[in-house]
């Protein structure tokens, strides 16, 4: 895949698992592997112990599944923020199994606040967000992804799926600057070459804050 120079990684990046994922991952990596063959999908890129997870181009359902295969592939478990409207079923307790944390849109700050306290506690810690919030095309991400990292410390990775090559992966590691537009920027260019499930729905990385 190509690379983009314009953000430089911050952290090492490291494979490290916490003992949770360790003692489940032969069984999922194995599983995911299989998948991944499967379906003619690879993965790619290295994820750090501690961050936040931004994942686009988000189009589509699919893009829920391939990310779980890419975290299960790379033995982690991601702390991965669903609407709350999802839990229900079977289907709850499988986003529940996978680390997925339920989000009331409606009031969010519940449960951003536990997540806050666990990041502070925690010695690995993967917050994973769908910085569009939807899978139609929008005008503006979301920017929680942005905050979190600021008021954390906790970088931010740029995760990503491109459905020409089949690929999913680890994109760079950085440091907000605090300069919103420059880093969005940076993000912009990163994201420039990716392609969705459904090009047609995915929304330009952008910020309300750019244009204030």
């Amino acid at each position: 895949m190509p690379t983009r120079t314009g953000i430089q990684p911050l952290c090492a990046p490291v494979r490290s698992l916490t003992p949770v994922s360790r003692s489940r991952m032969p069984v999922r990596r194995t599983l995911a592997r299989v998948l991944l063959k499967l379906s003619r999908w690879r993965t790619t890129g290295e994820v750090p112990e501690s961050a936040v997870l931004v994942g686009a181009p988000h189009t589509s359902n699919w893009d829920w599944v391939i990310t779980m295969l890419l975290a299960w592939d790379y033995g982690i478990t991601i702390r991965l923020l669903v609407k709350d409207s999802l839990f229900k079923g079977p289907l709850g307790w499988i986003l529940r199994a996978t680390g997925a944390v339920s989000l009331d849109r409606d009031n969010p700050r519940a449960t951003i606040k536990e997540l806050l306290a666990e990041a502070k506690t925690s010695d690995t810690f993967l917050l994973g967000l769908a910085a569009e919030g939807t899978r139609s095309k929008g005008e503006y991400w979301k920017s929680g992804f942005y905050r979190i990292s600021q008021q954390t410390g906790l970088p931010i990775t740029l995760a990503f799926l491109d459905a020409p090559s089949r690929t999913v992966g680890w994109g760079p590691t950085f440091q907000p600057s605090g300069d919103v537009r420059a880093d969005m920027d940076l993000i912009r260019e990163f994201y420039a070459d990716f392609t969705g499930i459904r090009p047609d729905d995915a929304t330009v990385p952008r910020l309300r804050e750019e244009d204030r």
